[in-house]
């Protein structure tokens, strides 16, 4: 999951080829070149004043089968799925009001076209009326992107190589700023949605693609009106494997744990935080309480949240520079450190639940060892402040040896595209620091070489720059002509997000083989490569 609720940024005012004008259509990587595959956008018209609030944060949802259907009520919150159709078209969202031909389409599901009536307005809220437009032949089945571009989120179809959205809901009284799906949920809500003003919405995905409207329908609704902290939402995430608990972080430097399960008015009350610079945890006086427990983690903003993907360590990062990261179940602060400089931004963890990435306003990605409690790399290459950093996934290493296969990591971060190769056994480490003098520095894993990891629950002061071993990125491409906000690895592809709410869709070398490939010219010969990064005594540019 990608999240950017920092910064201002400019109304859009250019189309979506216009945006392209200049830029590659590809980028090359020792593996082969990434291509542009197609791209998705909004309609500029229905973008609210207040755009300029936010940034676009982009999450990718993928629906299951639909269970086999009970009787439906009469209820919005309950809802019959079929095979056929999958979403409003892209041209409904710039309708106005009045009766309509809408034709359904999508990558996922066939067509067809019905008529109904829909009042397009913005409200702060959720729709209960038992009378709601639905699509009774939607299934729901298929992968879709949710971004938030200034007071409306926005569904995409990724199947589909429409640039439109085809879903829209808006809100009227403030902006949605972060989201998070969970692909897993047995039953019920799947994604949470917070908004600038502090509340925080649960819904059915599935359902909202059902609805014709452009209000949340059958929501659950937390911290309504601030009940609970009256501070903006800034990041939001799923427990995994928490049966339904989830966290949401705010910018008086809080976080909240609820429960989706239960009653999302519940009174609560939490005692007062006697220090607030240090780290506590209360929990609710009552058992229906909701939210359960609150943690207050800094005195300044929470700037992204994340669990590692067994769900046992929860990372924040914020205002003050700090990573930290607590054992969840414990609810204890494991280790952390500061930023070489300014606020850190966003944080990643690898899938093996061995590191962390952190960004920020330093221009460095700093790649921390859990295992050592340490930061064990930074990477210098980015010009500008980092938005996103996520690992890669489903990306494998060479073998290069022919004995095993090399351990190695790929991620990549953003502000501009930078990838980067990560091996720890080659990486070049201080062995000990003598006072007053310089590091002496050895290659292999820094596990056998530095000095013991810091003690349990330790906050450690910024590194110096001689201390800390450097890594040079593998690629580095402009994709868009907007500062980027995240970035996305998936299977067959890579996507990213500018500020702007623009979305691209590079497919891998293997992927865009297989697939009917864009043309491999550039739309700009005069665009010159921003850095070329020698691997192995090869030179890849882009």
């Amino acid at each position: 999951m990608i999240n950017t609720a920092n910064g201002m940024i400019s109304t859009p005012s250019s189309s979506a080829s216009a945006q392209s004008s200049g830029l590659k259509t590809y980028f090359k990587t020792p593996e082969g070149r990434y291509k542009l595959h197609y791209e998705k956008t909004h309609p500029s018209s229905l973008l609210h004043y207040a755009h300029g609030k936010t940034v676009t944060q982009v999450t990718l949802a993928h629906l299951k089968e639909n269970p086999a259907p009970s009787t439906p009520t009469a209820s919005s919150s309950s809802f019959s799925a079929s095979a056929g159709v999958k979403s409003a078209a892209a041209r409904w969202l710039s309708s106005g009001n009045g009766s309509r031909a809408l034709s359904f389409v999508g990558g996922n599901g066939g067509s067809k076209n019905i008529s109904s009536t829909s009042k397009i307005g913005g409200s702060l809220g959720a729709s209960t009326s038992s009378n709601s437009l639905t699509n009774t032949n939607f299934d729901g089945k298929g992968t879709y992107l949710i971004s938030n571009v200034g007071d409306a989120i926005f569904i995409s179809d990724m199947n589909s190589q429409d640039k439109d959205p085809i879903k829209s809901i808006h809100f009227s009284n403030s902006n949605p700023v972060c989201h998070a799906f969970d692909q897993d949920a047995k039953e019920g809500h799947d994604l949470l949605i917070g908004l600038n003003s502090g509340d925080v919405y649960s819904v059915s995905l599935r359902q909202q693609l059902q609805d014709v409207g452009k209000k949340l329908v059958g929501a659950l609704h937390y911290n309504k009106d601030g009940s609970v902290n009256s501070s903006r939402c800034t990041s939001i995430t799923w427990v995994p494997g928490g049966d339904g608990a989830f966290v949401v972080a705010h910018a008086d430097g809080n976080m909240y744990v609820y429960e989706k399960n239960k009653d999302a008015a519940g009174d609560t009350t939490f005692s007062v935080i006697k220090d607030q610079t240090q780290f506590s945890v209360s929990h609710a006086r009552y058992s229906k309480s909701n939210p359960i427990a609150r943690w207050h983690v800094c005195q300044g903003t929470i700037n992204s949240i994340s669990f590692s993907f067994d769900g046992a360590y929860l990372a924040t990062v914020g205002r003050d520079g700090y990573l930290r990261v607590f054992d969840y179940s414990k609810e204890q602060l494991v280790c952390g450190g500061k930023s070489y400089y300014g606020a850190v931004l966003c944080c990643a963890w690898s899938t093996d639940g061995k590191y962390i990435l952190t960004g920020g306003e330093d221009d460095l990605v700093q790649v921390w060892s859990l295992d050592d409690r340490k930061i064990v790399a930074w990477g210098e290459g980015h010009n500008s402040w980092l938005s996103g950093v996520a690992f890669d996934s489903y990306w494998s290493a060479p073998n290069t040896d022919g004995t095993g296969e090399t351990v190695m990591y790929r991620f990549g971060s953003v502000g501009q595209l930078l990838l980067w190769d990560l091996e720890m056994d080659e990486i070049v480490v201080p062995l000990r620091r003598c006072a007053g003098g310089s590091p002496t520095y050895s290659a292999g894993s820094q596990s056998s070489h530095w000095d013991n990891a810091y003690p349990l629950g330790t906050l450690q002061p910024a590194s110096s720059i001689q201390d800390v071993p450097k890594i040079s990125p593998l690629v580095a491409h402009r994709v868009h002509n907007e500062p980027l906000s995240g970035l996305i690895f998936t299977q067959n592809s890579v996507l990213t997000v500018c500020q702007e709410g623009h979305i691209k869709i590079w497919m891998r070398p293997g992927a865009a083989e297989s697939q009917s490939s864009n043309t491999e010219t550039l739309l700009s010969t005069k665009d010159k490569p921003l850095l070329s990064s020698k691997i192995g005594g090869s030179s890849y540019k882009q």
